[in-house]
């Protein structure tokens, strides 16, 4: 029987600068437990501290059918019950790991994203889902508030009416209904590459674009994004980036990107 674990692949060739995590707990359709937070908490520190890596892709192992995350072990958020706020705390770490990373972060859904699980796409700043994908936020029905931030982060994607229907009116999103909302960037279909899912092949598709550029100015990138996210004015958002950008005009990789174009147009 196969550990509970966050496997790390870092790849090569054209994916390079991506590091693949694979969340996998087989036996509890990857449901999210202490030791599995645990561990996505020490990866995301390992890849963040990483020169080699520039973005990450979060997906659920699919052995023996597609799973993102089944939800937060019952058995446990029973016992934080009991024992208080930082035993969920506890659970919610390895989300909060993934949704303050510094480098861009994609989520590839195949299958059930159950609440634990949903609250870890949320995290992501992409999500792709594959055709199988459902999510699902479940704290209604076991008798459960939304924890993890859930009703902040699905708010901020969806709206205040989605969010409502989703966590009182049961409201379940499949593929499709979840790209409609806003939830995911798109649904991929057909057949992925390697032996990887189509969500995943896309997703890693569109990681390796970070995995290409310089690694300061993708981390520099993503550190503006967050901060002209909370800005009123476009003055203000143009104060935050000015200092970046001149540090990335300054670069040794605008000149290699400068030489490329004017190769490729032939200018000199």
């Amino acid at each position: 029987m196969t550990s509970p674990d966050v496997r790390v692949e870092r790849l090569d060739g054209a994916r390079a600068g991506t590091a693949l995590l694979t969340v996998s707990d087989p036996k509890r359709r990857n449901a999210m437990t202490a030791a599995l937070s645990e561990r996505l908490v020490a990866v995301l520190g390992e890849v963040a501290a990483d020169p080699s890596v520039h973005a990450v892709v979060v997906t659920g192992d699919d052995d023996p059918k597609p799973a993102f995350c089944a939800g937060g072990d019952l058995d446990e958020l029973a016992a934080a019950g009991e024992a208080g706020p930082d035993a969920l705390e506890h659970i919610y770490a390895g989300f909060l790991a993934l949704a303050e990373c510094p480098l861009p972060t994609f989520a590839a859904v195949d299958g059930p994203a159950v609440g634990a699980g949903l609250n870890l796409a949320l995290a992501a700043d992409v999500r792709i889902a594959g055709e199988s994908a459902r999510f699902e936020p479940g704290f209604l029905r076991l008798g459960v508030h939304p924890g993890g931030g859930m009703t902040w982060m699905a708010q901020r994607l969806m709206g205040p009416q989605v969010t409502t229907a989703m966590l009182l009116g049961g409201e379940g999103l499949d593929a499709a209904r979840a790209a409609e909302v806003g939830l995911v960037l798109r649904v991929a279909t057909g057949e992925g590459s390697d032996g990887r899912s189509a969500a995943v092949t896309e997703a890693l598709r569109m990681a390796a674009v970070a995995g290409a550029a310089p690694r300061e100015l993708v981390v520099a990138t993503k550190a503006s994004l967050r901060a002209t996210g909370r800005l009123d004015r476009h003055r203000d958002a143009v104060a935050v980036e000015v200092g970046p950008q001149l540090e990335s005009l300054r670069s040794e990789g605008f000149r290699e990107g400068l030489a490329r174009v004017r190769e490729a147009t032939g200018k000199k």
